[in-house]
């Protein structure tokens, strides 16, 4: 496994009157992904967007969509996910009753398959899955909202993670979502992290190009 850090902003904290320009910026940044986060208002207490935004993003970002599902049953959208352009499909331990089933599923449709883990869901429930991962997601807030207070305990949780990883000899990415800024980025990476979501710190500041590298330099 590469230490390669690699960054993914998450466009939940664009400005949705101005998309395009916020897709564009990215694309010109040194950004690998554009992190989108669908919320179906019943597994997290919000609603964001979905498959029709996601399919327009994918007219525009020059970066592959690492698309996060946050949503009951997600099995009856893989197929379409992959049709709007999904390049990275995340869903949730918590959310899959058939997780080897779902994994698989994505992976036939072409895409990289991945799994998000909530604060509260440990890291042993990935040992027997984590060989047919190419990634998975630790929240650390609680999914839902943007600009929450990170939790510490993630640290705690990649360190179990990559061990876990290491064991296996699998080549599983870590990435990480939820309160990242130039602190808590650089303690994750030291972790073993090797890609960060970033959403309000990006978006929120003055020069979100300069962030993204800053925060990909740390």
């Amino acid at each position: 496994m590469s230490n390669q850090r690699l960054i993914a902003p998450s466009i939940l904290a664009a400005d949705f009157t101005n998309l395009k320009a916020d897709i564009e910026m990215i694309n010109k940044s040194d950004a690998d992904y554009v992190h989108c986060d669908v919320m179906d208002g019943v597994f997290v207490p919000n609603i964001s967007f979905g498959i029709p935004v996601i399919s327009q993003v994918s007219k525009i970002a020059q970066k592959p969509l690492d698309v996060h599902l946050m949503i009951i049953d997600p099995d009856r959208y893989i197929k379409e996910f992959a049709k709007a352009g999904a390049s990275i499909l995340t869903v949730h331990l918590e959310a899959c009753k058939h997780l080897h089933r779902t994994i698989h599923s994505i992976k036939d449709e072409g895409m990289r398959a991945s799994v998000c883990l909530n604060p509260h869901s440990p890291i042993h429930f990935l040992e027997d899955i984590i060989n047919d991962l190419d990634m998975v997601l630790l929240m650390s807030v609680n999914p839902g909202f943007g600009g929450q207070t990170f939790i510490d305990n993630t640290y705690n949780k990649v360190h179990k993670l990559k061990e876990l990883i290491t064991a296996k000899k699998s080549d599983c990415k870590i990435e990480i979502d939820g309160g990242v800024n130039y602190e808590t980025g650089k303690k994750l990476f030291d972790a073993g992290a090797d890609i960060l979501v970033a959403g309000s710190f990006v978006f929120q500041s003055e020069n979100p190009i300069e962030t993204i590298s800053k925060l990909k330099e740390l």
